[in-house]
């Protein structure tokens, strides 16, 4: 066989690979997607305003846990799960400099004191408004620690 067919077999090989895997993240996202209560937040474990640390993701929400999961992972199991009543909203802002290119067009950034170590989100400000709604209305008896 000559080289050049073990290089077109090797390059059909990649372009079936990246197909799959692209292919995969689409059917994750639909997946996580399908129970409803889903928005576009972006992490990051930095209280600095840089482009470094942030990572982009998708957020669930469920009874008493928001999760979240990277958006360029295969994983069906959330990085991050933040409890409702111990998740503390401090404030928001514009992004700045290059975070502008970090995180999804039309973000705003927010600060968090939670378990997880993450101290700030980004979201859109629609979702920020829900997920402020879903930390103030704990079932009677749980504490509520947002404040913006």
């Amino acid at each position: 066989m000559p080289l050049w067919w073990w290089l077109v077999d090797a390059l059909a090989f990649v372009v079936a690979a990246l197909v799959l895997l692209v292919v995969g993240l689409l059917v994750r996202r639909r997946v996580l997607a399908r129970s409803g209560g889903t928005f576009e937040m972006s992490v990051n474990r930095g209280a600095d305003a840089q482009a470094s640390g942030w990572m982009l993701g998708l957020a669930v929400y469920r009874d008493t846990e928001l999760e979240w999961f990277r958006t360029f992972s295969l994983s069906m199991r959330p990085r991050y799960r933040f409890t409702r009543g111990d998740v503390r909203i401090d404030g928001r802002r514009e992004p700045v400099g290059h975070e502008v290119h970090a995180i999804h067009a039309g973000h705003l950034i927010v600060g968090t004191q939670n378990a997880s170590g993450v101290q700030q989100f980004a979201m859109s400000p629609n979702a920020l408004t829900g997920l402020l709604s879903w930390l103030e209305s704990s079932p009677p008896g749980q504490r509520v620690n947002n404040v913006l």
